[in-house]
């Protein structure tokens, strides 16, 4: 079995807003194959834990996509634009420390919570074709703020046992399933 090794630096072939497709060649000594994916900013989700380890709160929001209300672990992008993305990506720098910086702001806007830190858990790798990391972080500390929620945002924080959480987690009550998943791996690690 032969094993494939880069051969040319990337390309972009599309770019939009939030999406890019990136061509890069690759080859296995004898034949040369462009290999293809769609890259977008990765983002940050929040696994926000009571001090009594007994409780978590969620994000509830209509989702137009779904055409119903939706339970999501609180996040965002880490970057705003792929441009931002990609300097970054140049840069060689730790990933995690943007992440960390944005999950913290992202608590406060989000949710209205001043977390004390934020403690990476896992990052979740959508796959080789498509790049869309999202980087989850546990907080167990924080005082309550006042949510700072961008126009057209209507977010619902809802505390919700662990139990619930899990419940919420395997219903499909929360869409987003590499979330779902994390939240479950997080609950059955404290259980």
């Amino acid at each position: 079995m032969s094993k494939l090794t880069l051969k040319s630096d990337e390309t972009v072939a599309y770019q939009g807003r939030m999406l890019e497709i990136v061509n890069q060649e690759m080859t296995d000594g004898n034949k040369t194959i462009v290999f293809e994916r769609a890259r977008r900013a990765p983002g940050v989700r929040l696994i926000l834990i009571d001090s009594q380890n007994k409780t978590v709160l969620l994000s509830k929001e209509h989702r137009y996509e779904l055409g119903k209300d939706d339970y999501r672990l609180p996040g965002g992008k880490v970057f705003d634009t792929l441009t931002e993305y990609n300097s970054f990506l140049k840069s060689g720098e730790d990933i995690l420390v943007p992440a960390k910086q944005k999950a913290l702001a992202e608590a406060e806007e989000e949710v209205g919570v001043a977390a004390d830190d934020a403690v990476h858990f896992h990052t979740s790798v959508c796959g080789a074709t498509v790049q869309w990391d999202l980087f989850y972080f546990v907080c167990t500390s924080w005082k309550s703020t006042e949510q700072k929620l961008e126009i057209g945002e209507n977010i619902q924080i809802v505390t919700v046992s662990f139990d619930e959480a899990q419940h919420i987690a395997l219903n499909g009550a929360m869409s987003e399933e590499r979330s779902a998943l994390v939240l479950l791996r997080y609950l059955s690690s404290v259980a």
